[in-house]
């Protein structure tokens, strides 16, 4: 990872604390182990014609921060965040600019995803359709009829990043609905599908090489909540919890 890429990861992580810090709000571990990913979509990944749909919508407050860093998004329009009468809300609106659909109840943007995957398929398009799902969406029956469409349809301009953080709101993953063994599962809806370390910028990108196989593509990305932050890593604390000023204080030290 070069000096620039850093910077600006750092700087996505300082500002969804900041942000989530002065609003009041929650999920902060959930946009804290999605960033490297969004990183790669936002800056090494997405052409001009692709789409990105972030199913976990809840983890709206890391894709405003890095349209941010991406220059979509104003410094005004971030710094409305959670605030009244602002359009950038706890989970993702289609009415921000650069967001593609609104998601917050989970299980409904890989359906979406499929369906416009679909359609690029039919229109003989080169275009590319991405969507980062949570391991809680795993839960959902639609998670499972999408990719056994997606299969039947030969959808292989689809690429499914799964958030693998292994917490969901109240627990842990495992201890709510086991999903385990993960990859065999996905490999039985004849799927392409890896697992990498969703922390490794190398890693993701080649993760999301085009196979040209006729075979969605899934990726099983191995993350810590609330990455980048020691008191929060892999806590079921932060999947709500706000930080207060010594909290804050103490997260700003560690992003350093």
């Amino acid at each position: 990872m070069n000096k620039n890429s850093k910077k600006l990861i750092k700087n996505i992580r300082v500002n969804i604390l900041k942000k989530t810090y002065e609003a009041n709000s929650s999920h902060i571990g959930s946009c804290y182990s999605i960033v490297e990913i969004l990183y790669v979509l936002y800056f090494l990944k997405l052409k001009k014609k692709d789409t990105f749909i972030l199913s976990k919508g809840h983890a709206a407050l890391a894709l405003y921060c890095t349209l941010f860093e991406k220059k979509i998004l104003s410094k005004v329009s971030l710094d409305s965040y959670g605030k009244n009468n602002t359009i950038l809300m706890a989970h993702a609106s289609h009415k921000v600019k650069g967001v593609e659909f609104s998601t917050g109840s989970l299980g409904h943007g890989l359906p979406y995803a499929v369906g416009k995957a679909l359609g690029e398929k039919i229109n003989k398009s080169k275009s590319k359709i991405y969507v980062l799902i949570s391991d809680g969406e795993l839960n959902e029956g639609t998670t499972w009829e999408s990719l056994l469409f997606a299969s039947f349809h030969k959808l292989d301009n689809l690429f499914i990043i799964i958030d693998y953080n292994k917490i969901q709101s109240l627990d842990f993953v495992k201890n709510v609905l086991k999903i385990e063994p993960l990859k065999q599962k996905l490999n039985s809806f004849n799927c392409n599908v890896s697992k990498i370390d969703g922390h490794n910028i190398n890693q993701i990108t080649k993760s999301l090489k085009f196979k040209n196989n006729n075979k969605p593509n899934v990726i099983i990305a191995n993350t810590i909540k609330g990455k980048g932050v020691k008191f929060m890593e892999n806590t079921v604390l932060w999947h709500y919890k706000s930080p207060n000023k010594e909290q804050l204080s103490d997260a700003m030290k560690d992003l350093k």
